[in-house]
């Protein structure tokens, strides 16, 4: 989000500095580059750059009155102002106090805030596309058009998680609109052109290159920006980015800038994921995404290496929700979902994306890789659901138990009742407890923690500590150096590495 003037820029979808979470994995260095000649067999002639354009005036002038300024008004609650202290009769404080609260009686009244931003029509009847934090906590929302008309709009939908909104003006005569393009057809290097309202000033054209694609900059679940060089400033939040045909293929939502000033990084939702969501929010007025029902974790070298799945790729399946739709098609935890309905995963965060984006109730194929005693690739099939709201999970918390056996340097116990109580585990839970584990040794390289349930040594399930120390023995007769674990902690169910040797 690139930050109204009313707002503090931060990296998120409120802005973008480097004192935010994008700005902590940001690092800003000085590097030499070598100027390399490529050698060119005889006769051979170098390509030819394409030439940029000679002027993007005849474009811009065609786009410019489908874009808008957007003006939200909020309204600040009534701040609440302390109580009358009580003194004794006659005291000196009693008449300060009695001042004080009178002379900050008007500050106690609500107060009104305007927040500017920027928009584009993508149907002649008034529909308009922003970004959510654009109109968020808006009492009021003003579309202004490009000759300064200025129209009332109510909000149709919106959606937190991509930071998108749909908007509706009545306007008296038909408007200028824009078209949809495709951005997965959008190549590094391309020339772009921006239109927003940045810092209030109305209209404003700049003009760049798609700098890169499928960018995170963990500002959600479904990060896979578009970046670009060209200028973007706070306020143009929620405007266009066009490719040279005229069509808009990303909606302009965040920067990262020290200063809060456009320094060339700016970032852009696709135009294949922003349409998407608006069709939603025009048909039902919310979002509504595909739902797998799995919890899912990426797959590191270690993690490839111990399922003998060479480069790291997929999706690792580290638990199936038992309500979800995947439980009765047959993938199992330890999985590594490679493609599905076609579209290959080579990263953990293209699935939720990918599976968002499914029609609900479609029958979806997909394939996984399945690790054991016989590695191989499995195709399976599963009807995708709706995705329900968030569930809260629950917290464990771990007590000491001398009862209980060492090795690797944690000390394990087999689960009964009392550790239940103790431990305020489900009577479902299954596993060997972690009751400690030494600084220095396997477990604590491991990444595991007192409290820990270890469920399996992949493949094979564990429910005692001797069939763990079964499982070691024979992956270090195998000549392996690490064990693969799926390990439950506050009931979220995850794969780590244990080195055995």
């Amino acid at each position: 989000m690139i930050p109204s003037p009313s707002r503090t820029p931060c990296v998120s979808r409120r802005g973008a500095t480097a004192h935010g979470r994008f700005g902590a994995r940001v690092a800003v260095a000085v590097v030499a580059l070598a100027l390399a000649v490529p050698v060119l067999p005889l006769g051979a002639a170098p390509a030819q750059a394409a030439a940029p354009p000679e002027s993007f005036a005849d474009l811009a002038e065609r786009l410019l009155p489908a874009v808008v300024n957007i003006s939200a008004t909020q309204v600040s609650k009534k701040r609440r102002l302390p109580e009358m202290p009580q003194f004794p009769p006659g005291s000196p404080f009693e008449e300060f106090f009695r001042d004080f609260l009178d002379r900050n009686q008007h500050n106690s009244k609500p107060r009104k805030s305007s927040s500017l931003g920027s928009g584009f029509i993508i149907d002649p009847s008034g529909y308009v596309v922003t970004n959510n934090h654009v109109i968020e906590d808006a009492e009021e929302i003003t579309v202004i058009l490009q000759d300064d008309t200025n129209l009332k709009a109510k909000i149709i939908g919106r959606d937190k998680k991509t930071d998108l909104a749909l908007l509706k003006v009545e306007p008296k005569k038909p408007l200028p609109s824009l078209e949809w393009g495709d951005s997965t057809k959008a190549r590094v290097g391309d020339w772009i052109l921006a239109i927003g309202n940045p810092f209030g000033l109305g209209g404003t054209v700049t003009a760049g290159i798609i700098s890169a694609s499928k960018r995170d900059i963990n500002s959600g679940p479904y990060d896979s920006y578009l970046q670009t060089d060209a200028s973007i400033n706070r306020g143009n939040s929620g405007g266009p980015m066009f490719n040279l045909d005229g069509n808009v293929i990303g909606v302009n939502t965040a920067i990262y800038s020290p200063s809060g000033g456009s320094i060339g990084i700016g970032f852009a939702i696709p135009s294949a994921q922003a349409r998407a969501v608006i069709d939603q929010l025009r048909k039902f007025g919310r979002t509504r995404r595909g739902w797998l029902g799995v919890r899912i974790q990426t797959v590191t070298k270690q993690i490839a290496e111990s399922l003998e799945l060479g480069k790291p790729r997929g999706a690792l399946v580290a638990g199936v929700n038992e309500k979800g739709p995947a439980k009765d098609s047959g993938l199992r935890a330890g999985d590594v979902i490679l493609t599905f309905d076609g579209k290959p995963v080579e990263r953990m965060r293209d699935l939720p994306r990918i599976v968002a984006q499914t029609p609900i109730d479609k029958s979806v194929q997909f394939k996984v890789w399945r690790n054991g005693d016989n590695a191989k690739t499995v195709d399976l099939t599963v009807k995708i659901g709706e995705l329900p709201d968030d569930v809260k999970t629950a917290k464990i918390t771990g007590i000491e138990n001398k009862s209980a056996v060492e090795m690797l340097g944690m000390t394990l116990a087999e689960l009964n009742d009392s550790l239940r109580r103790r431990y305020k585990l489900d009577s479902r839970a299954k596993g060997v407890l972690v009751l400690d584990v030494k600084e220095g040794s396997a477990g604590k390289k491991g990444g595991l923690q007192p409290g820990d349930l270890i469920v399996e040594v992949a493949p094979d399930t564990v429910g005692t500590p001797k069939e763990f120390q079964e499982r070691i023995d024979k992956a270090r007769k195998a000549k392996r150096k690490t064990v693969l674990l799926l390990t439950e902690r506050k009931k979220v169910r995850q794969f780590i590495v244990l080195p055995v040797i």
